[in-house]
Parts: C-alpha cells; structure tokens; sequence
C-alpha cells in the first residue's frame, strides 16, 4: 500500500513525514525503511505477530508494510509546473491513496502562505490543482475519443460521452471520485488513473494544546469533518508534532508517553488503520519456526491469489488451504491442537480469505 502525503507549505505535512521516517527507522526486519529521500516505511500494528511470533519460538516476524511518499511541489499552480509540480504529478499518480493534510492550528512563529490559517480554502486549493492535473489528462483522452467517435462505432461514442460527462464534472471544480458513475463506466474511469479518483483521508493537524480535546469542539477541526462528510470521504485528527517526538522514544517510553495524553494508540497507528479501511485491505497470517508474517490483501480475495502474494507457484499449484481462526489458535496454543478440537479448516478454490485466517497452503508445481 502506498500513500501519497499532500498539503500546503508549513501546514505540517513534513513534521508528520519526519515522524513517519523515524517509525520506518525502527522496523528492523523490513530491508528497505527509506527507499529514496522522500519515501518512508512502516510496519501496519499488529499485535497478532508478536503473540504467534511467541508461540512458534520464530526467528523472523514480518509485518504488512505501508509506503508514504512526500509529494513535494503542492502550491498554487503546481498543476502547471510552479514549485514542482511535475514531480508532484508523478509520485502522486503511483499512490492508491492521499493523506491531505490540513492545518488547523494556530502558532504565530510557523507562516501560512495565505497569512492566515483557513482549513476550507487550504483544502481548496489542494484540490482544485488536482482537478486541473486531471482536466489536462481527461482533455487528451477526450480529443481522442472524438476522432475516433467519426468510425462510427457504438463504443467510441459511449466512451466519448462519458469523458465530456467526467471533464464538465471536473470543470465544476469537483473530484472525480464525487462522480455517479455505472459499472461499465468505473472500467473507462479506473483506466485514466485520474488523481481525483483516488480515495482521501482528510487530516487534520491540530496543535499540541488541543491535544485530547473532542475534535467537533475543535472550530477548525470540525470544519474539516463536515468537508470530508459530506464528500463522502475519510478523515483524522492528528498532532504532527507530537508524532515526531513520539517517533524518536524507545518503544516502552512511547507506551508512556501516550498514556499521559490519555491515548490507547499513536496518531501513526490511527493514520495506517484508517488507510486500510479506505482501501479494503485486510491481513492473513503465517506461522511457523522460521517466519511469522501478515500478507496484505483486498477484502474479498480468495485462496488461490491470496496464496499468490507469496510466491506465484502457490496460485499455480494450488491444491487446498488449511486454515484456522487467529483466535482458536491461540486458544488451544498450536495448530496441531487446534486441528485434533477441529478448529482447522480444508478450504478450496472458492474460498474467501478472512482477516486474521492463519494458512497453510498446500500446492504441486
């Protein structure tokens, strides 16, 4: 899973990045926590590793991971190269999804670019340079369409009218993802790879002060709330700053360090969970002596491509799956317990794969 990180300069969007990086730093067993400068990466929380890590004495766990990249070059006119907007354009068009960061706090030693902290207009300009970089990409295609609408063909025609209905959308300065759109008409949309079109989480980052306050007693955090609802989209509330001090303390201070704020979880965690959700992602697990590990998958898929995230002879091979529920596994204290209770399961081809299945996939190649 990757996610890209926008926002506006000094809105916090590279305080949160910092703290994302410093996290990366600290999952050992993932080889790569900073690809390049402006990507990095964490372990998806799951407690459930360490407990089976535990149970198998296992020399390796390897969590989910989650990509965030820093998109630089967000400002007015991004989408026509001010700043850098052409990195922009392409680092955010890999991402499957955005984490638009929203100032919502007020601090006289950090400016704004607009001179004034407006969560609602921030937003706005965000969203309306994406819409321009999707403007120009749909334009293209539709210029296309209609050179190819004069073979007379049936299909040429449907496609045209969708993309002139898709670029007035946007033309209205609303996202692409806000469209009423048929199945037939989500295959055309998906194939554009529009920006707009990618699932958001709102995040709103307040100021230390506010911290453990109810966010709708916030002002500016609730006007951030309603924007997101009523689009339809997901939103957070987060102190960037304090993510970043979080970030940097040894594990057992960081447990501390939450509960003095009176929180269960850190505002990192929140963001990853959140992020799942959004994307329909879930997590299988594996178990043995030599590897604990979380695999990431879409919600709905079954055995034989699950199997496929691990290596591509599993999917073609694929004979059954012998599963069994995280938590009669960890009730009976091993799989070989849990499968003389019946607690484990021979499942075939059609079978859906659920959070927190622990597999083991049989296979002949």
């Amino acid at each position: 899973m990757k996610l890209g990180v926008v926002g506006l300069p000094n809105v916090g969007k590279s305080t949160l990045f910092n703290a994302i990086t410093h996290a990366g730093a600290e999952c050992a067993n993932y080889p790569f926590c900073t690809i390049e400068p402006n990507v990095g990466v964490v372990a998806v929380p799951d407690e459930r590793l360490n407990v089976l890590g535990k149970m198998y004495n296992t020399k390796k766990i390897t969590p989910a991971v989650v990509e965030f990249v820093d998109i630089a070059g967000l400002v007015k006119g991004a989408s026509k190269g001010e700043g850098l907007g052409n990195k922009f354009l392409a680092n955010i068009r890999e991402t499957d999804a955005i984490v638009h960061v929203v100032r919502c706090f007020e601090d006289e030693n950090v400016t704004h670019v607009e001179n004034s902290v407006n969560p609602l207009r921030d937003i706005e300009t965000i969203n309306l340079e994406l819409i321009f970089a999707d403007m120009e990409s749909v334009k293209k295609r539709l210029d296309k369409a209609l050179s190819m609408v004069k073979t007379g063909e049936k299909k040429y025609k449907i496609e045209y009218d969708f993309l002139d209905r898709l670029y007035n959308h946007l033309a209205s300065e609303k996202p692409a993802r806000t469209l009423d759109v048929s199945d037939e008409e989500k295959e055309y949309l998906k194939n554009l790879f529009l920006i707009t079109d990618k699932p958001v989480i709102y995040t709103a980052n307040i100021g230390e002060k506010d911290m453990g306050k109810d966010e709708n007693e916030l002002p500016l955090v609730k006007q951030v709330i309603d924007f997101a609802n009523a689009e339809g989209a997901s939103h957070l509330t987060i102190c960037a700053k304090t993510e970043e001090e979080l970030s940097t303390l040894p594990k057992d201070e960081q447990q501390m360090f939450l509960e003095e704020l009176g929180l269960s979880e850190s505002g990192l965690d929140r963001l990853i969970k959140t992020s799942y959700s959004l994307l329909g992602l879930i997590s299988y697990l594996t178990a043995g002596e030599k590897e604990v590990r979380a695999w990431t998958i879409t919600e709905g898929t079954k055995a034989p491509q699950a199997a496929g995230k691990i290596h591509s002879d599993f999917e073609k091979g694929f004979i059954r799956a012998e599963i069994v529920d995280y938590d009669n596994l960890v009730e009976y204290g091993s799989f070989n317990a849990a499968k003389e209770h019946g607690k484990v399961r021979s499942e075939g081809k059609d079978y859906v794969i659920k959070d927190g299945d622990v597999v083991l996939f049989r296979f002949n190649v």
